[in-house]
């Protein structure tokens, strides 16, 4: 399997979508499900959206983790930009797919096969569970093809990192971060990306040094 997220330029890249469900355990019933809540959600859900939706950001540096990462989160190839969400919009970083009942689930468009899956899911948890502990707030549902370059214009929508040393900064800073993970794992994760970073800057050839160390890497 690749572990190069965006290995042709001009073409879709790879994601590594992250479907999420909670249950109750005293019924097994999903907490997110709600047939008389707008769009069949419960409160819970949207909570645990808008938690998703506030650390996401710093969440990147792990859920997105090598330079070439960023080269696929552009718009125009099937991968999300803009901090939006939707019930149905495959343009927006977070979809609700129409399943409900016990099949109701969000689903986080961002990730790709580089990352620890472990490391990138229980981060995603873990904002989950702030947002709804806090009550987050979500914002309205965006519906525009954010595919199509230029169609978000205007309507001052805040973006994903646009590169790992961005998103390395953003996570350096996020309080969040500092609670849940431990400093010595933090320290060294970061320095490691930025060590990516540097690396790939000094290269002779960059696509080729990308080629090499992240194709097919084993």
């Amino acid at each position: 399997a690749t572990f190069m997220p965006k290995p042709i330029y001009g073409i879709n890249g790879s994601g590594m979508h992250t479907n999420m469900s909670l249950y109750y355990l005293k019924d097994g019933k999903n907490a997110f499900d709600d047939p008389n809540g707008e769009m069949g959600l419960s409160e819970t859900a949207y909570n645990f959206i808008a938690g998703i939706m506030a650390h996401i950001r710093g969440i990147a540096a792990f859920s997105n983790p090598t330079v070439n990462s960023y080269k696929r989160l552009v718009p125009g190839y099937e991968a999300p930009s803009y901090l939006v969400w939707s019930a149905s919009n495959r343009s927006c970083l977070v979809r609700i797919p129409a399943a409900r009942g016990k099949g109701t689930r969000v689903e986080l468009r961002c990730p790709d096969p580089a990352c620890n899956p472990y490391l990138e899911m229980a981060l995603c948890l873990a904002a989950g569970l702030d947002g709804i502990e806090h009550r987050m707030e979500l914002s309205a549902p965006v519906n525009r093809n954010l595919f199509i370059p230029g169609e978000a214009a205007g309507l001052g929508l805040e973006t994903l990192p646009a590169s790992l040393e961005e998103a390395v900064e953003v996570a350096k800073g996020s309080e969040f971060l500092h609670k849940f993970l431990p400093d010595e794992l933090s320290r060294r994760y970061y320095a490691e990306a930025l060590r990516r970073c540097e690396a790939l800057k000094n290269a002779a050839d960059p696509i080729e040094y990308e080629r090499v160390h992240y194709f097919n890497a084993i």
